[in-house]
């Protein structure tokens, strides 16, 4: 998946929205206020990659599937990946991954707020 399919699909999430709170290299996407994945806009090692939140049973399973899915950079690597993007990661298992890490952030919400989430059309 290159960035734009990457952005692209993030910003299809329902609530999402895209800012860059922590420098002019590092977009972040957040669903009700809360981050569910940001990406490096200077690539490493001449690709991009992404960090997302992550159950930490499912990270451990997916690091001994793909070797472009490790501990997240810069992140709690109890709850965070990184992947890269166009590596050995199947797009269909990005988005999926994309669509974990909303659910997990809907997760820690206040009962009222998950509800007002999954209200929204």
């Amino acid at each position: 998946m290159n960035i734009e399919e990457f952005r692209e699909y993030c910003l299809a999430v329902k609530g999402a929205e895209e800012c860059m709170p922590f420098d002019n290299q590092t977009l972040v996407y957040k669903v009700m206020g809360k981050m569910f994945t940001y990406v490096s806009l200077q690539p490493k090692d001449g690709r991009f990659c992404a960090n997302m939140k992550c159950a930490p049973e499912k990270s451990i399973e997916l690091m001994e599937q793909y070797r472009d899915i490790f501990f997240g950079y810069y992140s709690d690597k109890k709850y965070w990946i990184t992947v890269h993007l166009e590596g050995d990661v199947p797009n269909a298992l990005i988005q999926e991954l994309i669509r974990h890490s909303v659910e997990q952030v809907i997760q820690k919400l206040p009962k009222s707020k998950q509800a007002l989430y999954n209200s929204m059309i």
